[in-house]
């Protein structure tokens, strides 16, 4: 399909996205299971256990990467992170995102992202390779929003874009109906290759 083919957002194309979504099994069962770890079963953030057991899940789920996983989970349980998860505190994405492995700074923003949003969908939007290609080709077609690429990295500057977005198309929606949305559009006209 043509980049120029990508229909322009509206509430009609929003609610056909949101509808395919359901029907795809895996997302669904993963994310009420993702819902289920991190709402029901460990809402809080003081064990390394519990830490550890969101962290594994989440990588896996999402396909995160992250290869050494104890790290990330010490360091969220340094940041104490539960009254700034409360609170709606977007700098916490950014600092849960860098952590030191094996003396080097690495920067799992994607991931905190996740982490973040699966405590607090309602406040924490989910940044992804998905969700910036779809941003970029609609800010380049239709100008909706004064943005660079490297703004992305600021998750306040990333959840402005967001709002604004819904503003300019005049979505009308949760911010987790539009990580839904925009992912499932990145997926359709951005696919990964795979090498299996």
């Amino acid at each position: 399909m043509m980049l120029k083919d990508i229909p322009t957002p509206n509430k009609k194309e929003l609610k056909k996205y949101l509808e395919i979504r359901e029907w795809l099994t895996d997302y669904v069962n993963q994310e009420n299971s993702l819902n289920k770890l991190f709402l029901e079963l460990i809402p809080n953030n003081t064990k390394i256990e519990d830490i550890l057991l969101k962290c594994s899940t989440l990588n896996d789920f999402y396909s995160t990467n992250i290869f050494k996983v104890f790290p990330v989970a010490e360091h969220i349980l340094d940041l104490k992170i539960d009254d700034r998860l409360k609170q709606w505190d977007p700098t916490l994405v950014n600092d849960i995102a860098k952590v030191t492995i094996n003396w080097k700074e690495k920067n799992f923003y994607s991931f905190a992202s996740k982490y973040c949003s699966h405590h607090r969908a309602e406040y924490f939007p989910i940044y992804d390779n998905y969700v910036n290609k779809i941003l970029m080709y609609f800010q380049k077609r239709d100008k909706f929003y004064k943005f660079k690429h490297e703004d992305f990295k600021d998750y306040q500057i990333f959840k402005n874009i967001l709002l604004e977005f819904t503003k300019f198309y005049d979505l009308d929606c949760w911010l987790k109906q539009l990580d839904r949305y925009l992912r499932q559009l990145g997926k359709q006209y951005f696919p990964r290759k795979y090498n299996y």
